[in-house]
């Protein structure tokens, strides 16, 4: 059974900065593509980031180029989202998950989220 199990948001100031994580288990982790996807209140999922396999290519959202950096380690089977100079339009509900190619989404169910709110 694949699990995704989203940890590390919380209420921070603009500016400040935020580590999430995400374990994953239940189908082989290093054979997957994965991505920090997030909901901001009221609208749809939105893709954030994504690292390829072996963690040597990563592509992110206009939005967050230069202030957040995802990473992985397929040892632990967890991927990472560093998240520096938080803006108060970063808070969100975030989530990871398996992703497809082509730009055809994510493989699973979502986990629970992790909350990120951004605010003085």
């Amino acid at each position: 059974q694949v699990q995704l199990v989203e940890s590390g948001g919380g209420l921070v100031q603009p500016g400040g900065s935020l580590r999430l994580s995400c374990a994953a288990s239940g189908f082989p982790f290093s054979n997957y593509a994965m991505s920090w996807y997030r909901r901001l209140s009221g609208k749809v999922r939105e893709l954030v980031a994504t690292v390829a396999i072996i963690g040597d290519s990563t592509n992110y959202a206009d939005s967050v180029k230069g202030r957040f950096t995802i990473s992985r380690d397929n040892a632990k089977n967890t991927v990472y989202l560093q998240m520096n100079n938080l803006k108060p339009e970063d808070t969100a509900i975030y989530y990871c998950n398996a992703q497809r190619p082509y730009g055809l989404g994510p493989y699973f169910s979502w986990g629970q989220g992790t909350q990120v709110t951004v605010s003085s």
